[in-house]
This record gives structure tokens, C-alpha cells and sequence, in this order.
């Protein structure tokens, strides 16, 4: 997004590294809603270079939104992303590519182990990483770094939307995908433009997003367990409230129930337990009753032909349209 300063020397650095290393590839610009020069700029870029391919959003709809949609075009075995603004550098490109090409990853996240950010950004991206990486069970030091490598299965099974961008290791983990790395890279100093990063909000809306994503992952399929379980656990510890204060009136001291605070918190109990179970089997429902409750990750199939989910998904779409 406003990035039109930036363009044409990200494109000449990046035509530069893949021919010195003789790879076949392609060039994928998501124009996020710019309302500067930058959609004209790499209409000119795709002139010169017919390996340029060009997404132009109506309005900006956020960088999960540019993944996701580049994901659904990009034809190369290994995906490589980088924000527009010179900050990744594209010299990195031979040693991701290597990372997934011969050392087996399936997805490789850059670590910006020295940063040139302001103290804004770097504070809230400290404990978002640390949060993330203490729910996920991923160990690497940077998981919203935009300089990162897939595998092209990686990004044609995996859904980022919303601002679920800064969780795409952990969305490919849970989509199956185990063989997960990093690698440190250089990160530049801006150069032109102005950051769009959101301030200390983003990082309270993103670990909001992680617990979403984690919930999602492990019981998306199965919620009435985690729900069901905890509305379970609540009624009980309420029911014995209650009944031991019964207890205590009839064949003990024969206090008033209702003049003890452990009355209300029985209450409470009872009613989170009923609420909480209700809730899970609500969702129950609305799982079973879901198109994608029988969509499972199969890596490799023997006398069958592996099918894409998103094409699948498009072909079926097509269908309805004609």
C-alpha cells in the first residue's frame, strides 16, 4: 500500500538476484488499496518484465487479504514473501530457497535479529512473539516477519484472513505442516515512505487473533469438548456448593443459605456451567452442520490423485456461476 517509491528499485533487485541464480519465476504485486502512483508504476514495471503479475484491490483490505489472494495464483514450487517498502532484502532469496529446496522445510520465517524499527513497533512485536510462541509450542524468535518461504502446498492449504498474517507458522501447523524453521535475515532501514504499522492496538487485537487461532486449531472440529468439559466442571463445583450449603442448614448449623457468599458463588457456577455447555453444543452443531467439517490435510495419496482444496473450492463456484 503507497509504496510507489519503493517499486522499481524492489523489482530490478529482486530480477536481479533470481537471474543471477538462474531461476524460473514470477513476480506477484498486490496493489492494497493505494492511492498513490503505485498501480500505474507496476502496470509500466509488467511492460518491461512479462514475469510481473499485478492484483490490484478496490480499497485496502490488509495484508492477510494480499497473501491469501497471491497464495491462490502463485505457481511457483517455493513461495517467498516480502513487504514493498526495501526492508527485506531480496539477497535472502537464494538462501530461503535453498531451506526449502534441499534442507526439507516446509516453511521458513525470517528472524530480523537486528532491527531498524522505531521503540513503538519493536516493544509490542517483543511480547507478541513471546505470547505466541508460549501458546503455539513454535520456537522461533520472529513469527510476523513478512520475508518468509513456503512450499507451494503450504500456501495452496492453508486460509489467512482478517489480520491472521502474523500467525501463518502457526496456521500451517496446525494444518500439518511440522517441518517449520527460520533463519536470520538482514532487515534494512525504511527508506521511502511511512510505516503502516498500527501502534500498541495491534498487539492487543493480535493475541486476541492467537487465542482465536489456538482454540480454532486444537477444538475447531470438536468444540462441545473444550466447552462441554468446562461447563461440565462448573456446574459440578456449583451443584456441590449448593449441596453442602443445604447440608449445613438442615443438619448442621441451620445458617440462612442466602447470607453466605459461597451461596452466590454456587449460583454463579451453576449458571457458567449451564451456559458454557449450552454454548458447546451450539457450536457442536454448527460444526457437523459446516461444508469443511470432513476437510482433512493428506500430504501424499498412492493410486489416487492429490486434490487441492482451494481449486476444488473455485471449481465448484464456477459450477454454481454457469
Amino acid at each position: 500500500m503507497n509504496e510507489d517509491e519503493s517499486l522499481t528499485e524492489l523489482e530490478s533487485w529482486i530480477r536481479r538476484v533470481v537471474e543471477e541464480n538462474n531461476y524460473s519465476y514470477e513476480i506477484i504485486m498486490v496493489d492494497d488499496g493505494s492511492t498513490d502512483n503505485s498501480w500505474n508504476l507496476i502496470q509500466e514495471l509488467g511492460k518491461s518484465n512479462p514475469n510481473i503479475k499485478g492484483i490490484k484491490f478496490r480499497r485496502n483490505y490488509g495484508k492477510s487479504a494480499a497473501l491469501n489472494i497471491a497464495f491462490e495464483v502463485a505457481k511457483g514450487d517455493v513461495v517467498i514473501t516480502m513487504d514493498a517498502d526495501l526492508q527485506d532484502s531480496p539477497d535472502e532469496i537464494p538462501g530461503l530457497f535453498k531451506m526449502i529446496t534441499s534442507d526439507g522445510f516446509d516453511l521458513v520465517s525470517g528472524w530480523k535479529k537486528k532491527r531498524y524499527d522505531p521503540i513503538s513497533k519493536t516493544i509490542p512485536t517483543k511480547l507478541f512473539n513471546a505470547a505466541t510462541r508460549l501458546l503455539s509450542g513454535l520456537s522461533l524468535h520472529d513469527m510476523n516477519c513478512g520475508l518468509k518461504a513456503y512450499k507451494n502446498e503450504v500456501v495452496k492449504n492453508i486460509e489467512v484472513y482478517g489480520e491472521m498474517h502474523r500467525y501463518i507458522p502457526v496456521i500451517a501447523k496446525w494444518a500439518g505442516f511440522q517441518k517449520i524453521g527460520e533463519k536470520v535475515v538482514v532487515h534494512q532501514a525504511r527508506k521511502f515512505g511511512v510505516t503502516k504499522f498500527g501502534g500498541f492496538s495491534r498487539f492487543i487485537n493480535g493475541f486476541l487473533d492467537l487465542l482465536s487461532i489456538t482454540f480454532v486449531g486444537k477444538f475447531g472440529k470438536r468444540p462441545m469438548h473444550i466447552l462441554g468439559g468446562l461447563g461440565t466442571l462448573f456446574f459440578m463445583i456449583g451443584f456441590a456448593v449448593l449441596s453442602f450449603l443445604t447440608f449445613a442448614k438442615f443438619f448442621w448449623k441451620g445458617d440462612g443459605m442466602t447470607d453466605r457468599p459461597l451461596f452466590y458463588f454456587g449460583i454463579l457456577a451453576l449458571i457458567m456451567g449451564t451456559q458454557l455447555f449450552v454454548t458447546g453444543f451450539l457450536a457442536e452443531l454448527v460444526a457437523r452442520m459446516s461444508p469443511n467439517r470432513n476437510h482433512y490435510q493428506v500430504s501424499e495419496r498412492l493410486g489416487y490423485e492429490t486434490k487441492n482444496v482451494k481449486k476444488e473450492q473455485h471449481s465448484r463456484l464456477e459450477r454454481l456461476d454457469r
